[in-house]
């Protein structure tokens, strides 16, 4: 059993960190409150290949590991938050699903701008009344001719008011085995958006609007019985947001420790203060059992067994710890910790959301609990 990192992804961790010196701890503040996606970031990682490093090099990425992504998210999250969005973008969630199961012409046509951080593809699936209740959202997908036409709305989008392209659950029938994806790009005919509304966090989301939106049927990623597919990359994709909800956690306690070594109060240092000195230890409690969660998650789904109870546990953990060691910085650092002047409370606003989105920790609670007992417990009504 091994706790550290080996040789090589010792010398990634470093030539990341070097990279993230060099180029974006220079602005960092700046970024984190920007309404903007970082697309000068997004380029410049893309060529330092930390863009696509989880797509296989056979699909046009590097063909790395999800611990690869996984340090690379620590490490550039250590010296600029925002950036770490990038990393999560560019390896996790829609473009990881997407490149696993597109045709070899969707990939041409959108693989490459998005791996050149040039193009940004986003999830729509939470709609106003199926969020994690997904399995009971509406938009449809009616055919017609060569196609399909696409009517719906989906809200809560991560990157909807940047993204290049979607990928848009959509219902090709009814039940659960009728539910698939296609991709719509901006701009189409028919695909609208509402009013940008704000998150805690800082960023935006708006509305979007599908009005009888016809989708040829080279552009369906996953037609019916696609739906388990899908969702088995949530498995994965969980880890990216666990690894960032972390490493912002990590973030505020390191914030919080040079704090604490030379803030001065009633003659000494604010760390010569046995409570205080109970909270870091706490918090070190909290970050590294974390880590570890999510060391075993990303190890054995490199493994080829990504496993929903260790992604689960890894999730709700990080989560926590990312949550809490924020909360506890800007306690510590007081008014300093609480002002936008510090990046400490964009930490917590950002890890806050974090526990709803990707799987709010209930739920995932919910499904440790079938893990433990070895048995389903359906949420929705009992059928007669």
């Amino acid at each position: 059993m091994q706790f550290d990192l080996n040789e090589e992804q010792t010398m990634f961790r470093d030539a990341v960190a070097a990279f993230a010196q060099r180029h974006l701890a220079a602005g960092a503040l700046e970024r984190a409150h920007s309404d903007d996606y970082p697309w000068e970031v997004a380029r410049m990682m893309a060529e330092q290949g930390l863009i696509g490093v989880t797509v296989p090099e056979d699909k046009g990425g590097l063909g790395g590991s999800l611990m690869d992504a996984v340090i690379a998210i620590e490490t550039i999250a250590s010296v600029c938050p925002r950036s770490a969005d990038v990393v999560q973008a560019g390896n996790f969630g829609a473009i990881r699903t997407f490149a696993q199961f597109a045709t070899d012409a969707q990939k041409e046509q959108y693989l490459a701008p998005l791996l050149r951080g040039e193009g940004l593809i986003s999830v729509a699936m939470t709609e106003p009344n199926a969020g994690s209740a997904v399995t009971e959202l509406t938009t449809t997908a009616v055919e017609d001719g060569d196609g399909y036409r696409i009517t719906g709305q989906k809200i809560f989008t991560t990157h909807g008011t940047h993204a290049t392209v979607f990928l848009v659950y959509v219902r090709f029938g009814p039940g659960t085995g009728n539910i698939g994806s296609v991709l719509i790009e901006r701009g189409q005919e028919g695909f609208s958006f509402g009013k940008p509304i704000r998150f805690l966090s800082g960023e935006e989301w708006n509305p979007l609007f599908f009005d009888n939106v016809y989708v040829p049927k080279d552009k369906v990623l996953l037609g019916p019985g696609g739906f388990k597919k899908q969702m088995s990359g949530f498995n994965v994709e969980r880890i990216g947001n666990t690894a960032r909800s972390l490493a912002l956690g990590r973030y505020a306690f390191n914030a919080a420790v040079e704090h604490a070594k030379t803030r001065r109060q009633f003659g000494k240092a604010l760390c010569e203060f046995q409570g205080l000195q109970w909270k870091f230890a706490e918090m070190k409690l909290k970050l590294d059992a974390a880590q570890l969660l999510l060391y075993r998650a990303a190890t054995n789904a490199d493994a080829g067994l990504p496993s929903p109870d260790e992604t689960a546990i890894a999730k709700v953990a990080c989560n926590r710890a990312g949550f809490d060691c924020a909360n506890e910085a800007i306690q510590i650092m007081g008014g300093a910790g609480y002002s936008q002047d510090s990046l400490v409370e964009y930490c917590l606003r950002r890890t806050r959301g974090w526990m709803i989105a990707g799987g709010a920790i209930e739920v995932l609670l919910n499904r440790i609990a079938e893990g433990v007992f070895d048995m389903r417990f359906p949420q929705g009504p009992t059928k007669g």
